[in-house]
């Protein structure tokens, strides 16, 4: 058991200071005033950092100079927990972008095997694809896009306890499949979609609760048509959104915000570059180049990001106006309420897993907090 002290403590909930979050084991035992703590306690000194609950992203092609997609290995996600916990990402779904049926297979095998040792770091994969429009494929590649078969949406459902999330395209898709998706417990995103307001919010009826990257590779708002974008404002559903500067205006995620409210939430969409040093690397076969801040196929196409979830978190409070606070939930709560495990992540609460992330007033994170374990990143 041990006390962090010295820090401005983001609940959730509340801004706390002169207070001391006491860790017992993989939980955190209470939140109390400095001046309660026993005087024999271990303790940590935060030095005056910002303590949060441990940043949550759940989309995340890759980092640390790998890529989930042709390395479908436990070594692959440990690489890409090492190098979330420099920027505060603690727990994570990794992506999967639109691959071979043996492609997906090996990707259940290596999540399941990863997620059987190591608790509350990787919370479940993320399908992104195959079943998405040809027109809004962005870099994925287009001879592996194809319509839903049962053997496999069989497949997907059995390994429900593993997958947590579903990309697809509604009008690619039966609203018969979306249901069954639904009912074993799989949350399903709309996204890489060519789909109307009305085959959208179709899909929404039958238990679609997500949409994936808002306003990127997807029909947006128009006169006479709303498009996916409209669907989603319409229907109060989840929606992830890259603030990266580049894939969404700084002034489409702030009205985004103002309509959607706790339904908005950030994800980083992140490849190989992100917490590495890299200019180069493959995505399902397609070169893409990292040169100023983007990730680019050869044709100018947006291939995922580099950013981080600090830097997401730091665009939003300089570049949207959102408060610091907000941003925050925007990283932990909210998605943790998405893939439904906010009864144990996403805040900071008595009973609750220790995992949290710490950073300075510059944005830059100084230690994070696994299942109760302390590590620096410096």
């Amino acid at each position: 058991m041990y006390a962090v002290i010295n820090c401005t403590i983001y609940t959730g909930e509340s801004i706390l200071t002169d207070h001391a979050l006491v860790i017992k084991e993989t939980l955190i035992k209470e939140i109390i005033p400095i001046s309660s703590l026993a005087k024999n306690i271990e303790i940590i000194d935060l030095d005056g950092a910002n303590l949060s609950a441990g940043f949550i992203d759940l989309q995340l092609n890759g980092c640390g100079g790998v890529m989930f997609n042709g390395a479908e290995t436990e070594q692959t996600l440990a690489t890409m927990q090492a190098a979330n916990l420099k920027s505060g990402t603690t727990s994570y779904l990794p992506t999967f972008i639109t691959d071979s049926d043996q492609g997906i297979q090996r990707a259940i095998i290596a999540t399941r095997a990863y997620m059987q040792y190591r608790s509350n770091e990787v919370l479940g994969l993320h399908l992104e694809g195959p079943y998405i429009s040809v027109e809004k494929k962005g870099i994925h590649p287009e001879e592996f896009i194809r319509k839903p078969n049962a053997a496999m949406i069989d497949l997907i459902c059995e390994n429900a306890d593993i997958i947590k999330k579903v990309t697809l395209a509604p009008e690619q898709t039966p609203t018969e499949i979306i249901a069954k998706l639904h009912s074993a417990g799989i949350i399903v995103s709309l996204g890489h979609s060519n789909a109307t307001y009305q085959q959208t919010t179709n899909a929404i009826k039958h238990g679609a609760t997500c949409a994936t990257h808002l306003f990127n590779a997807m029909t947006s708002i128009t006169a006479r048509e709303p498009g996916v974008v409209g669907a989603v404002y319409d229907n109060n559903i989840y929606a992830g959104i890259i603030v990266d500067g580049f894939h969404v205006s700084y002034e489409n995620v702030r009205m985004s915000k103002k309509l959607m409210r706790d339904k908005l939430i950030l994800v980083t969409d992140a490849t190989a570059p992100a917490g590495a040093t890299i200019s180069e690397f493959n995505f399902v076969g397609t070169p893409v180049y990292f040169k100023n801040g983007q990730c680019l196929g050869a044709d100018g196409t947006l291939g995922g990001s580099a950013v981080t979830m600090i830097k997401a978190i730091e665009n939003c409070v300089k570049f949207v106006g959102i408060t610091l606070d907000e941003a925050l939930r925007m990283a932990t709560l909210y998605p943790a309420k998405v893939i439904s495990v906010d009864n144990k992540l996403g805040s900071i609460n008595p009973g609750k897993i220790a995992n949290l992330t710490i950073f300075d007033n510059s944005y830059q994170v100084t230690a994070t907090i696994v299942n109760g374990s302390y590590q620096s990143s410096t």
